[in-house]
């Protein structure tokens, strides 16, 4: 009778760590596809949030349109404000301007190709055309423009956004000459950017780019975020 009751014991805890395994393991996998998830968020928005006519529209868009009328999506960060659009391009306000005082600038220029990155080959030249025109209708002053692209290594998303921000008031007085170069066409940017990463032996960097004082515009290349280095990214001071 104790032999068997020994037997059905080990058979229990041997249930009760088969399940546990099972249970961690399944932890595992949804925290991995959470964290898929998470850096997809940008391309899940263009796939399934810019056309409110679609079927199941509020089911399937995580960050419904400003336009739609989705329930539950009432806050200003769980709505799509889109700027301006064009056949390969969208332009949309970030979170970040959410809670800010007006005159506070922050939006993103996302392909709406599959693009990961400054490291993508498919990276589009004519982005930073819109991203510039775009810009300047809601920064008035154009040495005050930047458009930052961050490395990899600092991106939250893999699906490449170009942010439209103000430089910081001493940007231009911290840029590293080393780095820098100066363009007629925003055409080159990718080009002239590379060119000047290989130069450095970079093989992860971000891109900014800002009007030059003499005309054209002034390509710089940095291995850290250049969004937060250079430019006013939030409207609130770090803790």
């Amino acid at each position: 009778m104790g032999h068997n009751m020994g037997i059905h014991n080990n058979s229990h805890r041997g249930s009760y760590l088969v399940a546990g395994l099972l249970f961690f393991l399944s932890l595992a996998l949804s925290g991995t596809s959470a964290l898929a998830a998470s850096r997809g968020a940008l391309w899940d928005t263009i796939s399934n949030c810019l056309d409110i006519t679609a079927l199941d529209y509020c089911k399937v868009c995580q960050m419904p349109r400003t336009e739609s009328v989705c329930p539950g999506h009432t806050g200003c960060e769980d709505r799509l404000e889109v700027w301006s659009e064009s056949n390969n391009y969208i332009a949309l306000r970030d979170r970040k301007m959410c809670g800010c005082p007006d005159g506070f600038v922050h939006g993103l220029v996302i392909p709406h190709a599959p693009v990961t990155g400054v490291e993508d080959p498919k990276r589009p030249s004519g982005i930073w055309r819109f991203a510039w025109e775009v810009a300047r209708k809601r920064i008035s002053d154009d040495l005050a423009i930047a458009l930052a692209v961050n490395p990899a290594q600092y991106r939250s998303q893999d699906q490449l956004h170009v942010h439209i921000v103000r430089l910081q008031k001493d940007a231009r007085l911290r840029f590293d000459k080393l780095f820098l170069a100066r363009v007629g066409s925003l055409d080159q940017v990718w080009s002239v950017a590379r060119e000047k990463a290989q130069a450095q032996h970079l093989d992860d960097y971000g891109v900014l780019v800002a009007a030059h004082p003499e005309g054209g515009y002034l390509i710089l290349i940095d291995q850290e975020n250049t969004e937060k280095k250079y430019t006013e990214a939030t409207c609130r001071k770090s803790p």
